[in-house]
C-alpha cells in the first residue's frame, strides 16, 4: 500500500515551497489593497458574502474583498501542498515537515482572524492581529523555502559575531512592523467606505496618529542605522555575496521606505502611497528574514572546538573499554 504513495524529490519540493512563499506574499499585498480601497466590509458577512458562498451581484468593494477571499483559497491549497509534500519528500527531513505544517496551521488562524475582523466591524485589534499573523507565516515560509534548497550539512556558517549582528535586525524589524500597524490603525484608512463606521485607535487623544507616526519613524531610523552598520561589518569581514546581497537589499529597501514615508506623510497619507509603503515593508521583512537565513548557524568557537576535540565521546569511551 505505502509503495503506491507518490514521492517527491528535493528539487520538486523546493519549487512547491517557493510557490507557497510567493503566494503568501501576494495575499499580504491584496489584503492591504482591500483595506486601503475601503473594501474591508465589501462582504459584511463571513464566511458567506451577502448570504452566498458564490455570488456575482457585488459592488466594486464587494468584488475586491471577495477576490481577496478567492486568493486565500489558492494560498490554502499551496500551504497544504507544502505540508503534505514535506512528508512525501525523499529523503524525509523532520525540519521541513515541522515548517511545512506551520503553513496550513497559520493560514487557518489567518482565515479565522479575517472572519473575526469582518464580524467585529474591522476593530483595530483584530485587523492588526490579522496582519501580524501574515508576517509570522511569511517567516515560516522563508525558513521552509531556504531549508528546502539545501541539505542540513550544507547550511551556511558565518563568524559568531556577524551572525549575531545580522540576527539583531529581526526583532528590530518586527517592532517597526508592529508600530507601523498601530499607525495604520490610527490613520485615515479604516478599511470601510461610505457610512460604515469603524473604530480607530485614539489612546493618545486627537494626536494619536502624529504621535505614533513619529515614533514609527524614529524606530525605522534606528533599524536603518543598525542595518547599515551590519552591512559595513559584513563587508569588512569579507562575508560571501550570498549574505551581502540580502543585507544590501535591506538597506536599499529601508532607504526607499524612508522616502515614501516622508512623501506620504506630507501628502496626508494617500491610499496609493500607503499601499506602496505596505508592500515595501513586507519586502523589507522578507529581506531581513533572507539575511538571517543566509547568515546561517553560529560557528563553533575555538574554545568549544578544543573542548569537543579533547573530550572523548561516549562511543569512544565504550570502544576504549572493549578494545583489546
Amino acid at each position: 500500500m505505502w509503495s503506491r504513495v507518490p514521492r517527491i524529490g528535493p528539487e520538486a519540493y523546493a519549487r512547491v515551497a517557493a510557490a507557497a512563499l510567493a503566494i503568501l506574499a501576494v495575499i499580504v499585498f491584496t489584503g492591504a489593497a482591500v483595506r486601503l480601497t475601503g473594501s474591508g466590509l465589501g462582504c459584511p458577512t463571513w464566511p458567506k458574502c451577502h448570504g452566498h458562498f458564490v455570488t456575482t451581484e457585488l459592488s466594486s468593494h464587494g468584488w475586491i474583498e471577495y477576490g481577496n477571499r478567492l486568493v486565500t483559497g489558492v494560498v490554502s491549497v499551496l500551504a497544504i501542498l507544502a505540508a503534505l509534500g514535506a512528508f512525501l519528500r525523499r529523503p524525509f527531513r523532520r525540519d521541513l515537515a515541522i515548517l511545512g505544517l506551520l503553513l496550513p496551521l497559520g493560514v487557518i488562524v489567518q482565515i479565522g482572524l479575517g472572519g473575526l475582523s469582518v464580524l467585529y466591524g474591522l476593530a483595530p485589534g483584530w485587523v492588526m492581529a490579522h496582519f501580524a499573523t501574515s508576517q509570522a507565516i511569511l517567516a515560516a515560509a522563508v525558513a521552509l523555502a531556504w531549508r528546502a534548497r539545501s541539505e542540513p550539512g550544507a547550511m551556511p556558517s558565518q563568524p559568531r559575531r556577524l551572525v549575531l549582528a545580522v540576527r539583531t535586525l529581526l526583532p528590530l524589524a518586527a517592532w517597526v512592523l508592529f508600530v507601523g500597524t498601530v499607525a495604520t490603525a490610527a490613520g485615515p484608512h479604516p478599511g470601510a467606505s461610505g457610512d460604515e463606521v469603524v473604530t480607530r485607535l485614539d489612546f493618545h487623544g486627537g494626536n494619536t496618529l502624529d504621535w505614533v507616526v513619529h515614533w514609527h519613524g524614529h524606530f525605522a531610523e534606528l533599524l536603518g542605522v543598525v542595518a547599515v552598520a551590519v552591512w559595513l561589518y559584513a563587508w569588512r569581514l569579507r562575508a560571501p555575496w550570498t549574505l551581502r546581497a540580502p543585507l544590501t537589499t535591506v538597506c536599499c529597501l529601508l532607504a526607499a521606505q524612508g522616502v515614501v514615508g516622508f512623501v506620504q506623510y506630507d501628502n496626508r497619507l494617500p491610499a496609493g502611497l500607503v499601499w506602496v509603503h505596505v508592500v515595501l515593508a513586507t519586502c523589507t521583512w522578507l529581506s531581513v528574514l533572507w539575511s538571517v537565513a543566509a547568515a546561517g548557524r553560529l560557528q563553533v568557537s575555538p574554545r568549544e572546538a578544543s573542548q569537543s576535540s579533547t573530550t572523548p565521546s561516549a562511543s569512544r569511551l565504550l570502544d576504549s573499554h572493549i578494545s583489546p
